[in-house]
């Protein structure tokens, strides 16, 4: 079988759950999938990239379709660079559908290489967000539902390291 590499660009600030779960279910759509964390977001990240790059990586260790690196730009260019097949995007709910349609048009009159796969995470990362996980976090809440033990302990850390 032909490699068919695909491409999971975001933020992952900080990984979820939810992402993971997508994470597993691309990496039995595709040979090797890159999770791709994004150097030129314009959102303000509590972690750094090579943070998020370090959590992640510690948590799909052993994963053997899945790798987890960075970039600059835009996904498209990416995504060729890479030789990949296809962008992965997930839809949370319908009020993602038309974001992530315009992405998927943009990134294919960037790229017609490449084709756009939305997955639908499953039913209990519905409504699952990094940016949900960071405030009930800062609010003092339980979070261990919504991300993995690492996860949590970077997060404490990170925020006790803020408060200092």
């Amino acid at each position: 079988m032909p490699e068919r590499i695909a491409i999971y660009p975001g933020s992952f600030d900080p990984c979820t759950y939810g992402h993971l779960d997508l994470i597993q279910r691309a990496a039995r759509m595709f040979t090797h999938v890159v999770v791709a964390v994004a150097r030129n977001n314009e959102k303000s990240c509590m972690f750094t990239v090579e943070e998020r790059m370090d959590l992640l990586s510690e948590i799909t260790k052993g994963w053997p379709r899945v790798e987890i690196a960075s970039f600059t730009g835009l996904p498209a260019d990416y995504a060729r660079q890479r030789g990949a097949v296809a962008l992965v995007r997930g839809l949370r709910a319908i009020s993602d559908f038309e974001f992530e349609l315009t992405i998927a048009i943009t990134n294919q009159k960037l790229n017609p290489e490449i084709d756009t796969v939305c997955l639908m995470p499953s039913e209990s990362y519905l409504f699952l967000s990094s940016r949900l996980v960071k405030e009930i976090a800062t609010l003092g809440g339980d979070i261990s539902s919504f991300v993995p033990p690492q996860v949590v302990a970077r997060l404490h850390e990170k925020m006790r390291l803020n408060e200092s």
